[in-house]
């Protein structure tokens, strides 16, 4: 018999190969995968490009509006122009325009500049006086009524330069734009430049651009972003209240309570879907219902809150209920074991270690809701506003606006010193939206626990 055991058998290792050397289909795996790689480089690189040159843009464009052109002369307040009657009775007082303020100011710059002996180039009072602001006269107005006891003396004035002066000294007004503008005429802005030289005019931190409300088109340095950060602050308090508790105890319920039937699968698709759909459709739903069933004030805060709050909400119910299925089931049933009833785990146990993902859901979902503007279009909050909302609780019913409506407004105009200012209140905005997505990161980053 042969003895099997003694033929050798078939290889059944391959030939020694050494790593370095690579096949052909290896070779075309890693060409792939290196292409692959390299459209995602190209692909980032390009979002990032794109993002730099719009932020590159807004500032480039925004950052001259927080400086304002201001002129700095003596002005003598009249008594007999501003107190005729001469009691300091502010009633009789207030019967005097802002035409009359307007003439004291005027005559004010015209003494100034017959005592420097600047030269008018030719021009008339008339065209002295449109160098200033048209909002000068109402705020030199509103502070002698607020201290009759300045009447009679001379103050140092600071007061806005016209909106073509302040475009001229950021560069926006040339002297050959000037010779086709009729609000502007190129004597006037030489005669801006001699001011400059002997220092009434200059240029300052606006602060008037975070207090004072909108303006109109014809006095476009004037205007500024008060209504819209009080109203926005007002929707963010009123969106907080009303999300924040109602959102936590839906998603509470439906996490650990709700029993699991058509019912509630029913409900968690309409979050879901109430979560997608378009701002705007919220706007409508809130001037059909709260403004015309219900009669709430139009372009009130609250109202606004009202409709930001509905497109809140299911954000805030979805990233609850994801912060709370995070929590391992080993903690559930650690306080079930040692007799903790199902509300004293869910309260005592599982909501403290859900707490760092259900804020940074709320505080990112406040920031979207602080960026929507459609909706509040619709409601109204688009409306000229100049008197600031006031104080809670009777501010939320006054007319206000918003940060991402003020924007729109003023890119609306045609007057470039609102490009400029749209720009600047979209600074502001974003500042506002990383201050709260920071927020949101540090929070997390400090009560976050990891299993």
């Amino acid at each position: 018999m042969t003895d099997l055991s003694a033929q050798p058998g078939p290889a059944l290792v391959s030939p020694a190969q050494s790593i370095y050397v690579t096949s052909p289909a290896m070779k075309r795996r890693n060409a792939a995968e290196t292409r692959f790689r390299a459209y995602g480089l190209v692909a980032i690189a390009l979002s990032l490009t794109m993002l730099a040159l719009m932020l590159v843009t807004i500032f480039r464009d925004g950052t001259s509006s927080f400086f304002q052109a201001r002129l700095g002369y003596p002005v003598e307040l009249s008594e007999k122009v501003l107190d005729p009657k001469g009691n300091r009775n502010r009633d009789e007082m207030a019967k005097v325009t802002t035409v009359g303020y307007g003439k004291v100011l005027a005559a004010g710059l015209m003494a100034e500049l017959e005592r420097q002996k600047i030269d008018l180039g030719g021009l008339k009072p008339k065209e002295v006086a449109e160098l200033i602001s048209k909002d000068a006269a109402g705020s030199l107005r509103a502070m002698v009524l607020a201290d009759p006891a300045l009447i009679g003396s001379t103050i140092d004035a600071s007061v806005f330069a016209a909106g073509r002066i302040d475009g001229y000294l950021k560069g926006r007004v040339t002297l050959e734009s000037a010779k086709l503008d009729s609000n502007i005429s190129p004597e006037q802005l030489h005669l801006a430049d001699r001011m400059r030289a002997a220092g009434l005019l200059g240029s300052g931190w606006n602060w008037e651009f975070f207090t004072n409300p909108d303006a109109s088109d014809q006095r476009p340095e004037a205007a500024g972003l008060g209504v819209a950060l009080l109203g926005s602050l007002y929707l963010m308090i009123l969106v907080a209240v009303m999300c924040v508790p109602v959102g936590v105890a839906a998603s509470i319920y439906l996490e650990e309570f709700a029993p699991k039937n058509t019912l509630t699968d029913a409900i968690e698709v309409n979050v879901s879907n109430l979560a997608a759909v378009p701002s705007i459709v919220y706007g409508i739903l809130g001037l059909s219902i709260f403004i015309n069933v219900l009669g709430l004030p139009q372009s009130s805060s609250l109202v606004g809150a009202l409709v930001i709050s509905l497109m809140t909400l299911p954000t805030i119910i979805i990233a609850t209920r994801a912060s709370i299925r995070a929590v391992p089931p080993s903690i559930r049933d650690a306080a079930l074991g040692v007799g903790a009833s199902k509300m004293q785990t869910v309260f005592h146990h599982v909501l403290p270690l859900a707490m760092p993902g259900i804020l940074t859901g709320t505080i990112l979902g406040l920031a979207a809701g602080l960026g929507q503007s459609a909706p509040l279009l619709l409601i109204g909050m688009v409306a000229f506003v100049d008197n600031h909302p006031s104080v809670p609780v009777e501010g939320f019913l006054d007319p206000a606006t918003a940060l991402p409506v003020q924007i729109y407004t003023w890119v609306t105009r045609s007057d470039p010193a609102f490009v400029e200012r749209s720009n600047g209140a979209i600074i502001v905005l974003l500042a506002f939206l990383v201050t709260m997505n920071l927020l949101a990161i540090l929070l997390r980053r400090k009560f976050e626990r990891r299993w």
